[in-house]
C-alpha cells in the first residue's frame, strides 16, 4: 500500500452535483452491462425487479413504477410470462384486475443477474488500494443517506 497525501478541496454543492450524478450514472450503466448472457432486455429485468421488490402489483401500477405506457408494459409482461418469469393471479377485490408477481424462475434469474453484477464490481474494487475502498465504503453510506432523504 502506498502513502498518499490527500488535499481535500472544498467543492460547492452546485459544482459537485453534476460530477457526482455523472459518476453514478456511468457506474450504474457499467454495472447493468455486467449481466449473464441471455435474451432479457434491461427493461424486462427492471420490470421483474420491480415486481420482486413490491411482491406483486397490477399491470397499471407496474407501468407507473417503470414509467412506461400501459400498452408497452403489456408487451413486456407478455414476454416475461412466455418465459415463465411472471405469473398472473386474480385481484382479491377487483375481478377486472390481475396481480403480477415474479415466479420462482423469475427470482432465480434476478439472483443470477445480481451475482454477475456483484462479481464484476467486486473484481474492480479488488484492484483498488485499502484507502480507496475505505473511501468508497464511506461514500456508499453517504449515498444511501442521500437516497433515503
Amino acid at each position: 500500500m502506498t502513502e498518499r497525501t490527500v488535499t481535500a478541496k472544498r467543492v460547492p454543492p452546485a459544482q459537485l452535483a453534476p460530477q457526482l450524478r455523472d459518476a453514478i450514472t456511468r457506474l450504474n450503466r457499467r454495472v447493468r452491462q455486467a449481466r449473464p448472457v441471455g435474451d432479457l432486455t434491461v427493461t424486462q429485468v427492471s420490470a421483474l425487479t420491480s415486481l420482486r421488490l413490491a411482491g406483486g402489483m397490477t399491470p397499471r401500477e407496474l407501468a407507473d413504477v417503470e414509467r412506461v405506457q400501459p400498452p408497452t408494459m403489456t408487451k413486456i409482461v407478455g414476454k416475461l410470462e412466455d418465459r415463465g418469469l411472471v405469473r398472473r393471479t386474480p385481484h382479491p377485490t377487483d375481478g377486472r384486475q390481475v396481480i403480477l408477481a415474479a415466479t420462482e424462475g423469475g427470482q432465480a434469474v434476478l439472483d443470477q443477474f445480481e451475482r454477475a453484477r456483484d462479481e464484476w464490481l467486486a473484481y474492480r474494487l479488488a484492484a483498488l488500494d485499502e484507502d480507496e475502498r475505505e473511501t468508497l465504503q464511506r461514500a456508499a453510506e453517504i449515498l444511501q443517506q442521500l437516497a433515503r432523504a
